[in-house]
C-alpha cells in the first residue's frame, strides 16, 4: 500500500511498499529528507520544480513536462521504477498546454491524478479521465492562477475519482513569500464524492 505525505500548496510525496520514494512538485514543505528515486514536475514554475530540495538515490529519475509532452498535440507514457506514468492535459490562463502536464500514476495497484495546475480540459470534458476509473485525484483550487473552489469541484465530478483532494489553495507570488499554509474556507468549499481534505504534513494510505 502507497502512503502519500502532503507536504502542502501543490507538494506531495509517495512512499511504495518496496520503499520506492516519489516526489511530486516539489517545493512546498519540510519534509524531504528520503532520497528520492523518481521525481516528477507538472510544469516549470517555482512552486512546482524545486527538484535540488531532497537528496537523491542513485539512479533517480526525474521527469519533466516536456519529456512526456513533447509537442502540441502529444501526451506520452512512461513506466520507472515499477510506476506507470501517463501525461494528461493542464492549462489556463497562467500555464500553457504545451508547457504543462497532468500525470496519472499507477502505483502499488491504486490509480492517483496528479493534476498540477489546471482549469477545466478537454479530456475531462471528453470523459477520457472519467474512463480510466481513477482512484485518487487532486485540484488546484486557489482562484487566482487556476480555477476556484467552484471550479475544482466541477472537474472533479468530471474525471469521477473514487476519492478527490483539493490542493494548492493558496496562491503564492514568488519563492520568498509567507503565506498561510492551508485556507480551510477554500477547502471546504470543494465539493466532491469522497472529498479527502490534507493539511500540511498529514499521511494518507492510499
Amino acid at each position: 500500500m502507497a502512503t502519500m505525505l502532503f507536504q502542502g500548496h501543490g507538494s506531495y510525496r509517495f512512499t511504495l511498499d518496496d520503499s520506492t520514494v516519489i516526489y511530486v512538485d516539489p517545493f512546498f514543505g519540510d519534509e524531504y529528507e528520503l532520497e528520492a528515486d523518481l521525481v516528477l514536475v507538472t510544469h516549470r514554475h517555482f512552486d512546482h520544480d524545486a527538484v535540488d530540495k531532497m537528496p537523491r538515490a542513485p539512479g533517480c529519475v526525474v521527469i519533466w513536462p516536456e519529456d512526456l509532452h513533447p509537442t502540441s498535440d502529444e501526451y506520452l507514457s512512461k513506466t520507472s521504477h515499477g510506476v506507470k506514468i501517463q501525461a494528461v492535459q493542464a492549462y489556463n490562463a497562467h500555464h500553457p498546454s504545451d508547457e504543462c502536464v497532468g500525470y496519472v500514476l499507477e502505483l502499488d495497484g491504486k490509480s492517483f491524478y496528479a493534476s498540477g495546475d489546471t482549469d477545466m480540459t478537454e479530456d475531462m470534458k471528453s470523459g477520457k479521465l472519467a474512463a480510466m476509473n481513477l482512484d485518487y485525484a487532486t485540484f488546484p483550487c486557489d482562484g487566482a492562477y487556476n480555477m476556484d473552489a467552484a471550479g475544482a469541484s466541477e472537474c472533479a465530478k468530471l474525471v469521477g475519482a473514487k476519492h478527490n483532494i483539493p490542493v494548492h489553495e493558496v496562491p503564492i507570488d514568488s519563492a520568498d513569500a509567507t503565506v498561510a499554509e492551508y485556507d480551510e474556507a477554500k477547502l471546504e468549499a470543494f465539493q466532491a464524492p469522497g472529498r479527502i481534505i490534507l493539511t500540511p504534513g498529514a499521511e494518507l494510505h492510499l
